[in-house]
């Protein structure tokens, strides 16, 4: 397989079309180098439309998915950065080249251990990976500029909101399969969200998060 032109394939034919024009965020896509966060047996597919399995029931998201939301999120070099469900690290590694700092959060030991190595391969210093349920956030970090949840969940909790500084984005995948949004989601003010649906699509939920309450009268 030719490489670069996998990756050149993947930016124009995949990730271009879904509105990513940003052309910051698609030059990162050229200096972050996917294929080495990709697990070893999926190597031949780093760069396809596909989620790719990780092990444990997570999933690397579809390329477009992870350049859309990174693109929607506006990075600047003085946030910092929470994501939620770290997996092999490599949104982890592309906020992190626009970002201050980034406190990544993964539940499964073993893939914190994975996406560990994988930064410090790629010489990546200013990502933390914290092996900690994420579900309720990190509040002890922050507050922070942008939060990312690398994953299905079927509503945003209200104490990771709170995580937000006013002015501060967060992109999630919200809903049940198969009606499932990504929605970015912005502090205005104290205790008040904008929200804004991005697009239709279904991700893997992540452990632990509550379904929202519903009512019956």
């Amino acid at each position: 397989m030719n490489i670069e032109q996998a990756r050149f394939n993947m930016v124009e034919q995949q990730i271009r079309p879904w509105e990513v024009l940003d052309q910051s965020v698609l030059d990162l896509l050229f200096t972050v180098k996917r294929e080495e966060f990709v697990p070893a047996a999926c190597k031949a597919l780093a760069f396809a439309d596909l989620e790719l399995p990780l092990g444990q029931g997570q999933v690397m998201l579809a390329p477009r998915i992870e350049a859309r939301l990174l693109q929607e999120l506006g990075v600047k070099p003085t946030d910092k950065v929470l994501e939620i469900g770290t997996g092999s690290g490599y949104m982890a590694a592309l906020l992190a080249a626009r970002a201050e700092h980034v406190v990544s959060l993964e539940i499964n030991a073993e893939l914190a251990d994975v996406a560990r190595g994988n930064l410090a391969r790629a010489g990546i210093t200013n990502v933390t990976v914290e092996t900690v349920d994420g579900s309720a956030g990190f509040p002890a970090r922050g507050p922070y500029d942008v939060i990312m949840i690398s994953g299905g969940i079927p509503a945003v909790p209200e104490a990771i909101l709170r995580q937000l500084r006013q002015g501060g984005r967060l992109a999630a995948i919200v809903g049940t399969a198969p009606v499932m949004r990504a929605q970015l989601i912005t502090c205005t003010g104290e205790g008040v969200f904008s929200t804004v649906n991005l697009f239709e699509t279904v991700a893997p939920a992540l452990e632990n998060f509550a379904a929202p309450t519903t009512f019956s009268f």
